[in-house]
């Protein structure tokens, strides 16, 4: 097992990341955030949809095997049940960096996914946020992750 810390710091040494679930209905959905902050970040981010193409402002795809160059990892922002499709489809890629996102509620964890993706030898962080760990975070997402460490809702091993 893997500490989360090293982890995250792994993921978040990749430079071109896919968002997954990024929404057409920003608001506060984990996806959008969690792109816009990377963006900021000087990370270059790919909004993943089927259902647009565009999202916040830039071209969205429709599936991973669609962005031009490939990406190094993937953040699933989607609902728990479309995970494992993605997990599947990261493998079939060659990546081996996956970040289930999770903060209060269920988030997109799918245990299913989550084995599926680590018997094929993927790092795949079930739970808490990209935000939440070194060069994206802010105060805010470190006292999240403190507390959410508590209630299991951010893995301390992966």
């Amino acid at each position: 097992m893997t500490r989360i810390a090293d982890a995250a710091a792994d993921f978040l040494a990749c430079r071109r990341i896919a968002v997954t679930g990024v929404s057409r209905e920003p608001k506060e959905h984990g996806g959008n955030i969690v792109y816009k902050r990377l963006k900021e970040r000087g990370y270059e981010v790919f909004a993943v949809n089927p259902n647009a193409t565009t999202l916040e402002g830039d071209t969205a795809y429709p599936d991973l095997t669609s962005i031009p160059g490939g990406v190094e990892a993937v953040v699933i922002a989607t609902r728990p049940d479309r995970a494992e499709a993605t997990v599947r489809e990261a493998a079939d890629l060659g990546l081996t960096r996956v970040w289930m996102h999770r903060s209060f509620g269920g988030g997109s964890v799918s245990p299913a996914a989550t084995a599926w993706g680590r018997e094929h030898g993927m790092t795949v962080i079930d739970g808490g946020c990209p935000l939440m760990f070194g060069p994206t975070s802010d105060g805010g997402h470190k006292v999240m992750c403190s507390l959410l460490k508590l209630t299991g809702k951010v893995p301390r091993t992966v």
